[in-house]
């Protein structure tokens, strides 16, 4: 399938979270020939900046060797378009880049990032998403609510982009004088004056989330405010909460974040380990789970599978027939497919899946080698049906 127009070119000029990247609509397109570039790149410092260009040489060189003339000169031309984008310096905060391209369908996507992927350099007959697929699942959208007794900010924090969003605060009575009060008096009135203003912040949380959508929320802040404010959330706000930190007021960004990510990493683990049980307990019962890379494929061909689970850091050779999408595992692929006698390309069938899933609405989890399954399938699926 060809790129929609109005998805072209993006060529982003600032720093973007990789959530907001379609990788739906990535997954969409396909060719029956090899003509589409994906480059993924860490680019900070002078370090990246020379083993960017080993690799990036490296790459072209083997695939320039291993195509015809005529796919070649294709591949140059796309290539040409990409060059500047690979050398351009990085912005301030950049620490990643991906770029996907393909000349004859003049189309180019550049995608700045505050977070690091792994090098790679992939000619295939679709945009590579699987390093972007892994990338979403490690840097997921979460909000972060930073509170004490007088001061309450919201940040939300996208692949390591951390942006305050509401910031709220009220004088509570520290400034004034006490005159003829009573201390009894004059802390009774605080607390109720500590209260009224978390019910505040818990009034405005609601908003703020429905509006971000994000995953998650943390609430951090000194003191005892923090579960105050938990008692006073709705109930379906408080089950979104993924943690509860003690951090000051004045912590720094760049520590906010990294807070932050610690907390959802585990939240992460949990969360896949969990996947993973629902999915064994499925095996055990014989209740709707599939494993092995030909079930699987089955159950996505027919839109069956809810959640496809991919074992972290997995792939399986294979090959693809961009025709009539026949795709095969651990076999070296024919000249041409044995059902249409379309052309075949060589592929990580892990890969195909993943896309298939994004095409048929499925949700994808990486889960952990320790929680999968005994055995050396790297795929699973629990199903609609």
């Amino acid at each position: 399938m060809k790129p929609q127009q109005d998805f072209l070119k993006v060529i982003s000029e600032d720093l973007m979270p990789v959530t907001e990247i379609d990788i739906q609509a990535l997954a969409e397109i396909y060719d029956e020939k090899d003509i589409y570039l994906s480059v993924y790149l860490p680019v900070s410092g002078r370090e990246n900046e020379h083993l960017n260009r080993i690799f990036v040489d490296s790459r072209v060189k083997s695939i320039k060797k291993a195509l015809s003339p005529r796919v070649r000169s294709e591949f140059e031309k796309t290539f040409e378009m990409v060059e500047p984008h690979i050398s351009n310096p990085p912005i301030s905060g950049e620490k990643g880049r991906i770029i996907f391209a393909c000349s004859s369908e003049s189309f180019l996507h550049v995608y700045r990032l505050a977070v690091e992927p792994e090098q790679s350099l992939v000619l295939d007959t679709s945009p590579f998403l699987l390093p972007l697929a892994r990338l979403r699942a490690d840097y997921d959208d979460y909000g972060m609510l930073l509170v004490d007794s007088r001061e309450a900010r919201f940040v939300c924090i996208r692949s390591d982009l951390a942006e305050e969003k509401k910031h709220l605060s009220r004088d509570l009575m520290n400034k004034h004088k006490k005159g003829g009060w009573s201390q009894m008096r004059f802390n009774h009135l605080r607390k109720g004056a500590i209260k009224s203003f978390l019910s505040e912040v818990a009034e405005n949380v609601r908003g703020t989330c429905d509006q971000l959508q994000t995953r998650g929320l943390i609430i951090a802040g000194p003191g005892d405010a923090k579960q105050q404010l938990m008692d006073l959330l709705p109930q379906d706000i408080r089950q979104s909460v993924i943690g509860v930190i003690d951090v000051s007021m004045d912590i720094s960004r760049d520590e906010l974040v990294e807070e932050g990510d610690s907390v959802l990493h585990e939240n992460e683990l949990s969360r896949s380990g969990k996947r993973a049980a629902e999915f064994k307990n499925a095996l055990l019962r014989g209740g709707l789970a599939v494993y092995g890379v030909e079930n699987v494929k089955s159950a996505l061909e027919q839109a069956r599978v809810n959640v496809l689970l991919i074992l972290k850091g997995s792939s399986v050779p294979g090959w693809i027939c961009e025709r009539c999408q026949n795709l095969q595992a651990n076999v070296q692929p024919p000249e041409e497919c044995d059902r249409c006698g379309g052309l075949t390309s060589v592929v990580d069938v892990v890969e195909e899946l993943y896309e298939l899933a994004q095409r048929t609405g499925s949700e994808v989890e990486f889960v952990e080698k320790e929680d999968f399954l005994d055995s050396d399938d790297v795929v699973g699926a629990l199903l609609r049906y």
